[in-house]
Formats: C-alpha cells, sequence, structure tokens
C-alpha cells in the first residue's frame, strides 16, 4: 500500500480517530505502545480536544479500561513546539486535575499515561522509544517502595474485602506495587530516530507513523483497521481539502524549523568567529602594552577602545 492512500495519524486522531465507531484504531495503538489492551470509554472534554487547524496543542484525552477492570487516562499528542517538556508536563498535569473537582475523593484520580508522537529531533539517544516512571528509591538501602493493595482501599472497600473469604482477603493484602505506580508514565516516540525495519507490531506502528504506510498482510493490533478508516478515498471534498491545507501548514511549519535552526547554526558561527577576534585582539594588545606602547598605538592597531586597553 503505498503511502499517498492514508491520512496521516497526527491529523486523524483529531478529525477521525476519536469517532467511537473508529476505537479500534487507537485501542490498538495504546496496546502496542503501552503493552496491554484496552477499551476506550470515552475522548474527555478538555482544552486538549480543540477542533480547529490552528490548535498547536494537539492532545487528546482518552479514558480506557484495561482487561482487569481498572480505568486509566491516556493523553495523546503530537504538537512541535518550543519547550516540550514543559509543556508536556502541563498537559498531564491537567488530565491528573480534571479528573476531580473541589471537594472530591482524591482516591477517584486514575492512572495517566502520555504518549508524545514526536516529528522532530527531541534530545540525544540511540532508541525511538523511551518510557519515564517514577519511583521512590531509598536513600540507604536503595529499595524501591511500595504499597499494598489493603492501604489503597478505602474504608467501604476495606470492609466489602474483609467479608470476604480468608484466601481473597490474604490476596488483596499480599498484593503490593511501587508507590510510583499511580504517578503518569511518559512516553516519547521519537519518529526521526527510527529507521524502517519491520521485527514486530512496535515497528510496523513506527513505520505507519513515520512513512504513512501498513503492510498489506499486516496483523499489528490497530493497524488493520487503519487500513480501511484511514483511506483517502473515503474522504469528501471538504474534508480532502482541510487535510491537504493541513499538509501544507506541516510543511511550512517544517522549513520554519529547518531555517531557525540553520540561522541559529550561522549566527553561532558569526558570534563565534567575532568573539575569537576579539579575544584575539586583547591578546595582541596585552603584549603591546607589556611592551610599553602607549594606549593610543594599540587601540589604532586592535580597535579596542582606549578605555578597555587600560584595564588589560
Amino acid at each position: 500500500m503505498t503511502s499517498n492512500e492514508l491520512i496521516r495519524f497526527d491529523y486523524a486522531i483529531k478529525k477521525l480517530l476519536t469517532n467511537k465507531a473508529n476505537y479500534a484504531v487507537l485501542e490498538g495503538f495504546i496496546e502496542v505502545i503501552l503493552g496491554m489492551k484496552c477499551k476506550i470509554q470515552t475522548i474527555l472534554e478538555s482544552e486538549g480536544n480543540k477542533q480547529n487547524e490552528d490548535d498547536k496543542f494537539n492532545r487528546v484525552d482518552i479514558k480506557a479500561q484495561d482487561e482487569n477492570g481498572e480505568i486509566f487516562i491516556v493523553e495523546v499528542q503530537t504538537s512541535r513546539y518550543t519547550y516540550f517538556l514543559e509543556r508536556l508536563l502541563s498537559g498531564v498535569s491537567k488530565a491528573v486535575v480534571e479528573q476531580a473537582t473541589e471537594g472530591d475523593d482524591y482516591g477517584k484520580i486514575k492512572k495517566v499515561y502520555s504518549i508524545s508522537v514526536v516529528y522532530y529531533d527531541l534530545g540525544e539517544g540511540e532508541d525511538y522509544i523511551y518510557r519515564g516512571t517514577t519511583e521512590f528509591r531509598g536513600v540507604r538501602k536503595g529499595d524501591i517502595l511500595k504499597v499494598s493493595r489493603k492501604e489503597e482501599l478505602t474504608e467501604e472497600e476495606l470492609a466489602a474485602e474483609m467479608e470476604k473469604d480468608d484466601n481473597a482477603r490474604r490476596n488483596y493484602t499480599l498484593k503490593k506495587r511501587p508507590v510510583g505506580d499511580m504517578f503518569p508514565e511518559f512516553c516519547l516516540l521519537r519518529i526521526n530516530a527510527f529507521r524502517p525495519s519491520i521485527a514486530d507490531a512496535l515497528d510496523e506502528w513506527m513505520t505507519f507513523l513515520k512513512d504513512n504506510s501498513i503492510k498489506d498482510d499486516t496483523t499489528a493490533p490497530g493497524l488493520v483497521a487503519a487500513k480501511e478508516v484511514l483511506k483517502q478515498s473515503n474522504m469528501d471534498k471538504e474534508e480532502r481539502d482541510a487535510y491537504i491545507r493541513h499538509l501544507e501548514s506541516m510543511q511550512n511549519e517544517k522549513s520554519a524549523m529547518s531555517y531557525s535552526y540553520a540561522s541559529g547554526k550561522a549566527e553561532g558561527r558569526a558570534e563565534g568567529r567575532a568573539e575569537g577576534a576579539r579575544q584575539q585582539a586583547i591578546e595582541t594588545a596585552r603584549k603591546m602594552k607589556n611592551k610599553g606602547l602607549d594606549i593610543e598605538t594599540i587601540s589604532e592597531f586592535t580597535s579596542l577602545p582606549p578605555a578597555e586597553i587600560s584595564k588589560i
């Protein structure tokens, strides 16, 4: 399947994949990236889910349920901007805070996973996917602090557990997990760092994110559905025009970023040469001053101001 037949993921996630009929694509994406199967409950209403071409904060918040019935929140964003990590932290913080209003029980707050599809060069590293978690490690012993399932239960839940048989109660009491597990987890997909080489479902997803192509015989979760859902041929003229404007906007933004980067490097080189020449002039002035030459003569040869030469 050629790349131009499919709609790009960063566009689709804002326009198509938040439709309940297309949840299978996002469910497969989450399964492959986070390593757990889930069912999407709903797309949360938040300031990140704006639907307009000028929205630079492309964040979609998803409420999902895993195979054990646990509810969690997934924040997927595909933006390009400065202060990336700071904005990433801000987005996740909002995803946490928006779960509970003032006066609500903090126990209602669910785990948040943040998946960032990064289409530009971010940081230095050999891998193309990085995960970041929080852990509480002992300063003296080096052990990781854990909390038991029993300690996490509310009084009502604990009372209900106590009514169960001894084995069930003992199993709940013995279940422990690192304290940091309740804190947000971050996953960064560095698209530019990926070199297409299909080895598993993760590589297939990365190939789609990078080259916008899917194998005809794919069995990767989510991509089977994506082959049908993301066909450009499904678009009407208005949708296609909007998509073309999106691609043009992306290309312009990429060109602007490349120009800024090149200009910054050129400016840095110019500043470096100027500073090098200045240091050379100062060193020359110092030698001439040590030889007993007067300040006016030194200034004439080095172009340094007399006031600066007098301080050397």
